[in-house]
């Protein structure tokens, strides 16, 4: 019998998702996002993004998925349908708040969504990173680090958008171990966000690591996954193109869940997605438009690790 029915910490069953009314490739973050489309069509991507987080949601509510919807009617926030880059909860009642790099990215912090949270759910203490912004120190939430919440590690590709100061002090503060590496593509490109590479489930992993290059640091990587007890799927740089890596498992009403784009998922070869329905199943969302401004399903949802208030 599948092991994907047991609850887990690093799955959580509610998220935060933005549903955009005015999205567009964000020309602003072009420089270092190289897995952002460049759209030349001048097509209005806005109706098709916008029906695209509705389907999505309703998939993710289906299967058990309790998912915040919010509504951005702005037209300086094109990159609005990225919540978990701004904000992050933990058990316990904390929630983080992150410095961003790019000033149309600032404009994405609400007030309305860390109030709908407090009254939720019990909130303990506001974290607010954001001031490092004025000091040029940046640590894009949860598409900077992938966290490994069973057994405290942060997983941070080193680049413009993830602070080596901000890093340790988010870690301090949240009881993480820092871990950070680099990373680059085919073309030797930096890459900019370490969840755009890796993916960290209750008992597997799926990581781009080809992309590591420092062949050390990898085989360190490697064992300290394997010695949590998960088994690492190793994604090609091509897989990592199209999305493969931006997941994430969530606890569904039947279990566990992986979430994940029908272009990631179009990608798997059949022996990884064995491995990953041995404990959780895959739920395909299609977003094609979203991932033209170069992420994918993990970075649409901001997951919830509060307790519910009664």
């Amino acid at each position: 019998m599948p092991r994907h029915s047991s609850f887990s910490i690093q799955a959580p069953s509610a998220a935060v998702m933005v549903r955009p009314h005015h999205f567009n490739v964000n020309t602003d973050t072009a420089a270092d996002n190289h897995f952002q489309a460049s759209d030349e069509s001048h097509k209005d991507l806005a109706p098709l993004a916008y029906s695209e987080i509705t389907r999505a949601t309703e998939v993710l509510q289906s299967n058990g998925i309790k998912i915040h919807l919010f509504e951005d009617l702005g037209m300086q926030t094109p990159d609005s349908v990225f919540p978990n880059n701004w904000f992050s909860t933990h058990a316990g009642g904390q929630i983080a708040v992150y410095p961003m790099k790019v000033i149309s990215r600032r404009r994405e912090r609400r007030s309305d969504v860390i109030e709908l949270l407090k009254q939720q759910y019990r909130v303990q203490e506001i974290i607010d990173y954001s001031g490092l912004e004025y000091d040029g120190l940046f640590l894009e939430g949860t598409g900077a680090m992938v966290l490994d919440h069973i057994d405290r590690v942060a997983y941070a590709v080193r680049s413009d958008r993830t602070d080596p100061i901000a890093l340790e002090r988010f870690c301090t503060q949240f009881n993480f171990e820092p871990m950070a590496f680099d990373a680059h593509d085919s073309r030797g490109r930096a890459v900019y966000h370490t969840n755009v590479l890796m993916c960290v489930a209750t008992e597997f992993v799926m990581m781009g690591l080809d992309m590591l290059t420092d062949t050390g640091r990898r085989q360190e990587i490697i064992a300290r996954l394997e010695r949590s007890g998960r088994q690492v799927i190793a994604l090609s740089n091509e897989q990592i193109a199209r999305f493969a890596g931006n997941a994430i498992e969530l606890q569904g009403k039947d279990g566990r869940v992986l979430a994940l784009s029908t272009t990631a998922l179009a990608t798997l070869e059949p022996h990884q997605v064995a491995v990953i329905e041995e404990s959780a199943r895959p739920v395909p969302l299609d977003i094609p438009t979203i991932e033209r401004a170069g992420g994918s399903v993990r970075c649409t949802l901001a997951g919830i690790h509060l307790t519910p208030r009664d």
